[in-house]
């Protein structure tokens, strides 16, 4: 065979394997409203960036028949590419070839690109559409499973890990998504569960269905297991391409500045009239949050989950910048177990990976009743209490209204490390609320008591303590708020601090880790 041959020798194995499962499995693929593989990696990469690596690995599984199978690329593409003009690296699950099922050789080519990303520091994006392992391929397919979840613990914190789920995601397969840093997945195509709903209707006899069981909104907002829920492929691709640009290439650079056209120090005079006279009348958090951030600009995470918190990114001053806040809308922003565990997360990822943390206060407290503490709140509350802690990135704390009790100190408080405490006038910071408080204190107790119109001498005593002490000068005269100042100011004093703390270096006692209450 002369050179000419063997070109187009290359050439046409290369457009066979490019016909991944076939034409008539790929039209299959297309009915079911889903992208192929190769058609997703294409959106997901910068025109013409994208690199293969491994294209022409196959299976070395003979048992049940699968010497006489063909799985091309042994259903799984992988290489890296640039988005967005920044390297980042992928796997894409085929699900025309053999139902992208996970065997030895596709685990193989996962680990090696998880390799690469860790070696190179560069992101790694899983998109997921799999029928799980290749149970021709028995205990070799559980190893190849093992190996992955190796490599998802080791670059955890030390690179971004997203995982998108665009198909089928079940057994062991959910384990490597869930241990990434966010999850995405489609409604109405995607489904990850441990167990399907004919396994737990013979194992238990509950009837139930995939989407009922592990749907995209499901996850999003009942389990918590997934942060976005997108329309379609093309969404989840998108959202991924638009996610990457708060985050670092790793652990040890920042996130790019994009010029985001704000003035920063534009005044926000909204904000001066946003909280209610009444201070149990709810307002949207969300309101000060995009009012706050660089061209209202804001890309909420978890969006369904636990919504009585909210969390994402934004930009101050073209800086990528977490934002957490309570919401007065639901719970009247209680923080309960399901949003002590959902911001302590966004913490964590957040401080490994070099972003900035902003947090908006309104919280009456955690939130009462017996489900809560016997579900654990005192743990999960604490999990709140150590990121904070934990987190050495600049930490920076608005409270609008309400801060009472250990939900004051949960908050990023000034001695759980905020670098910068800011309070708005509206400001009620105490150990609890006043009517609460009239009721323990035991000389407002025997007054009311000896009183004949007991009602007012009540109502009385409220309004005294919610003039003494639910006011924010108390914990500014003690240097637990930096400053109070106008709502109208919060823009142009969080950017001042965040160019201040810019260089911000903490480091912490050394250790092997701590031992976080999960």
């Amino acid at each position: 065979m002369n050179v000419a041959d063997k070109i187009e020798q290359l050439k046409q194995k290369r457009a066979q394997i490019d016909e991944m499962g076939g034409a008539e499995r790929v039209a299959k693929q297309h009915e079911k409203g889903k992208l192929t593989a190769r058609e997703r990696i294409q959106l997901l990469f910068d025109e013409g960036s994208f690199r293969e690596i491994d294209k022409f690995v196959k299976h070395r599984a003979t048992s049940l028949g699968m010497d006489k199978v063909e799985v091309t690329s042994d259903g799984v593409i992988t290489g890296h590419g640039t988005i967005h003009g920044r390297v980042v690296f992928a796997f894409s699950q085929d699900f025309t070839s053999r139902g992208g099922s996970l065997g030895e050789m596709h685990a193989q080519k996962i680990c090696k690109i998880m390799d690469m990303a860790v070696d190179a520091g560069a992101p790694i994006v899983g998109l997921n559409d799999s029928g799980g392992a290749r149970v021709e391929e028995g205990v070799d397919a559980l190893k190849g499973y093992g190996e992955v979840f190796m490599r998802n613990s080791r670059a955890s914190g030390v690179v971004p890990q997203i995982s998108a789920v665009l198909g089928p995601c079940a057994g062991g397969a959910v384990y490597s998504p869930a241990m990434t840093d966010f999850v995405l997945m489609v409604k109405k195509k995607a489904h990850m569960f441990i167990t399907s709903p004919y396994v737990i209707k013979t194992v238990t006899g509950e009837e139930t269905t995939f989407e009922e069981l592990g749907g995209a909104m499901v996850h999003n907002a009942t389990s918590g297991n997934a942060h976005f829920a997108c329309e379609s492929d093309e969404d989840a691709i998108e959202t991924i391409r638009e996610l990457l640009d708060f985050l670092p290439s790793n652990n040890l650079e920042s996130a790019p500045r994009l010029e985001m056209g704000d003035l920063p120090d534009r005044s926000c005079e909204e904000l001066d009239t946003l909280i209610p006279d009444e201070s149990n009348m709810p307002y949207d958090m969300r309101d000060v949050i995009t009012t706050v951030l660089d061209s209202n600009y804001f890309v909420e995470v978890h969006e369904h989950y636990a919504t009585n918190a909210v969390i994402g990114f934004g930009r101050l001053d073209n800086r990528a910048v977490g934002v957490i806040g309570n919401q007065p809308m639901v719970q009247a922003g209680c923080l309960d177990i399901n949003a002590s565990d959902k911001i302590s997360r966004f913490i964590r990822t957040c401080d490994a990976f070099n972003i900035p943390l902003i947090t908006f206060v309104d919280v009456p407290g955690y939130l009462p009743g017996v489900e809560q503490e016997l579900g654990g709140i005192i743990r999960h509350g604490a999990k709140l209490l150590w990121s904070y802690a934990e987190a050495t990135v600049p930490k920076f704390t608005v409270i609008t209204r309400k801060n009472y009790g250990g939900a004051y100190l949960a908050m990023c408080a000034k001695p759980l490390g905020a670098d910068q405490v800011y309070a708005w006038p509206t400001a009620e910071i105490a150990v609890m609320g006043a009517k609460g408080a009239v009721e323990v204190i035991s000389s407002y107790r025997k007054e009311i008591a000896a009183a004949e119109d007991k009602a007012a001498k009540t109502q009385e005593k409220i309004e005294a303590y919610e003039k003494t002490f639910n006011v924010p000068y108390l914990a500014a005269e003690r240097g637990y708020i930096d400053d109070v100042i106008l709502p109208s100011e919060t823009r142009s004093r969080l950017v001042d601090a965040l160019r201040a703390f810019e260089n911000k270096s903490e480091v912490l006692p050394p250790k092997k880790h701590g031992n976080i209450p999960l």
